[in-house]
């Protein structure tokens, strides 16, 4: 994993764990952690991750915009499919190198009806349609993924 993708899946789990009012604050947090960063470097994955700063009561907080991270992802995730193929009951989806588990994680957290749930493997994912008449609407869902139009 690199280093940016290691800091910011920490930067992440911070965000949804604590309170964080102030770049400084998570600075600091990111510390105890062993990660060292500028404010610049910072702000840049704020906006690669599509943190936004909003009011929790009275107090500021930094929290993942999830209009705008879902944006980016779904950006990714085309990138990321190579091809779908399916039969009469189950759908596989070849991923680039490594990515199955990333894209299968993504296309459960849709919360798509019609999918029952995903099991990524290192290059291939296999989709589990909740009945097989739905198997058609579940292949141009992936599709469409794969073109970024959703």
């Amino acid at each position: 994993m690199s280093a940016k993708l290691k800091r910011q899946n920490v930067i992440k789990e911070i965000l949804a764990t604590k309170v964080v009012s102030t770049h400084e604050d998570l600075i600091e947090l990111l510390k105890k952690e062993h990660i060292y960063v500028t404010q610049a470097t910072l702000s840049r994955d704020f906006a690669e991750m599509g943190v936004i700063r909003t009011i929790v009561g009275n107090t500021p907080k930094y929290l993942l915009n999830p209009e705008e991270s879902g944006r980016k992802i779904s950006k990714l995730i085309s990138f990321e499919i190579i091809s779908v193929e399916h039969n009469e009951a189950l759908i596989v989806v070849r991923t680039l190198a490594g990515r199955a588990q990333g894209v299968a994680h993504y296309i459960d957290r849709l919360n798509v009806p019609e999918i029952l749930g995903t099991v990524g493997g290192d290059d291939t994912v296999l989709v589990i349609p909740n009945s097989t008449k739905n198997l058609p609407k579940v292949v141009e869902l992936i599709k469409e993924m794969m073109t970024d139009k959703l």
